[in-house]
């Protein structure tokens, strides 16, 4: 687990594909405790990564830092953006709003038709960053949180994420091509803004587009 900062409130990760974001055993809560050098201590998860996804996460390493970073995430406080790479060639910028509901026994995100009970409103802004080889670069500004919010809003639209195997039937050699790239808060015990940024690796299809 590889830490970018740590202070004795918080710590931020680089979390990897395939690993849950949840406290259990394997999760990022205790490879960061691995990674710090105490098994008992306080690392609490406070934002998800879908288990497939990548990048910067930012974990509370004490109950009042969890309260204030979890309170900054539900008043829309904690910026979050993603860089993703997509088949096909989105509009050079846009807003994707949609309706999603959740089937919690399929473990998947739908588009809904209309509202309804455990429907919810979904709103994302991206910028498209580069084209090559039928694959766009993009960079995406999440108004909403929901699960698997970004796969589905592309998906729904014929441009897949690359890598995507549970919202498309692809055959891509790498996992899917979605990357927490910044995250920008007001740290819980400064009360001052800090921002943290970090490019994907080299890897296909980022060395690609």
């Amino acid at each position: 687990m590889e830490l970018i900062y740590q202070d004795k409130d918080i710590v931020v990760c680089v979390k990897p594909a395939r690993v849950l974001s949840t406290d259990e055993p394997g999760g990022v809560p205790e490879l960061v405790r691995q990674a710090l050098g105490n098994e008992k201590a306080d690392v609490r998860t406070v934002h998800r990564l879908d288990r497939v996804v990548s990048g910067l996460m930012v974990l509370a390493r004490n109950p009042k830092a969890a309260s204030e970073l979890s309170r900054q995430i539900r008043e829309g406080e904690f910026q979050k953006e993603y860089l993703a790479v997509v088949h096909g060639t989105p509009e050079v910028s846009g807003t994707l709003k949609d309706l999603l509901v959740r089937d919690k026994a399929r473990k998947m995100t739908m588009v809904a038709t209309e509202p309804g009970k455990g429907v919810q409103e979904a709103v994302l802004h991206y910028q498209t960053l580069r084209i090559a080889e039928g694959m766009s670069r993009i960079r995406i500004q999440l108004e909403t949180g929901r699960t698997h919010q970004i796969r589905v809003q592309f998906s729904s639209r014929g441009m897949p994420l690359v890598g995507e195997r549970k919202y498309a039937v692809l055959d891509d050699p790498c996992e899917i091509a979605l990357w927490s790239c910044r995250l920008a808060f007001t740290h819980p015990a400064t009360g001052k803004t800090v921002e943290f940024i970090l490019e994907p690796p080299e890897a296909y299809p980022w060395t690609v587009c």
